[in-house]
């Protein structure tokens, strides 16, 4: 099944210049023509935006419904 906009996502690599890392969870904002890449909203706990970055389908794979998500600190 293909993602879609709104579907959280997670991450499958680190991205070290927006201050994410692997597992972090976003949700997809908007697909580029045939999946060929995502807008991908990242937020912080209080709702602020960490970043929204474009990413390939290779970067990112849908949330299952069987995880839990987990809490860091993000570097400001």
């Amino acid at each position: 099944m293909p993602i879609k906009e709104h579907d959280s996502v997670v991450l499958s690599r680190p991205l070290p210049e927006h201050g994410l890392q692997i597992g972090d969870v976003g949700a997809v904002v908007f697909v580029h023509r045939n999946n060929e890449a995502y807008e991908v909203e990242f937020i912080a706990g209080d709702g602020n935006t960490v970043g929204v970055v474009t990413l390939k389908p290779e970067d990112i794979r849908r949330l299952d419904a069987s995880e839990i998500l987990h809490a860091r600190r993000i570097s400001a």
